[in-house]
């Protein structure tokens, strides 16, 4: 069972540089580059949206909202433009450059905890200081 989570486990991070080709490359439709984007940066972001020491839901944020997003994004790309974004990502990988870092994803992971801050922050006073 452990074999089957790490081959997983690897699949996931094949695919997650597979879509770091694909919104790269100007065949890939606009819906799909933008969800894309959006898988990419929360992928290799530094900074996860719910932090894994939190207990049961920090890891579910990896092993579910992640495998979901990089299926939906894989379901708008045409299959040409997989393919090449597939072996690229197998190359980039067997050269082990590692994962690409995505500093626009901590941005974005930071950005919605200061909006969630600020919003807390606001309903509070708003409920219990009026």
């Amino acid at each position: 069972m452990i074999k089957r989570l790490l081959q997983w486990a690897k699949l996931l991070k094949r695919e997650a540089v597979t879509l770091w080709f694909c919104y790269r490359d100007p065949r890939t439709p606009l819906v799909a580059r933008l969800l894309a984007i959006g898988v990419v940066a929360y992928a290799f972001s530094p900074i996860d949206l719910i932090p894994d020491f939190i207990p049961v839901l920090g890891l579910l944020d990896d092993a579910i909202l992640l495998p979901i997003g990089i299926w939906l994004t894989l379901k708008f790309i045409p299959a040409p433009v997989l393919a090449e974004c597939r072996d690229k990502a197998g190359q980039w990988l067997a050269a082990r450059h590692g994962k690409p870092r995505n500093v626009l994803g901590a941005v974005m992971v930071i950005a919605l905890w200061i909006a969630a801050a600020w919003l807390t922050w606001v309903l509070c006073r708003r409920w219990f200081f009026s």
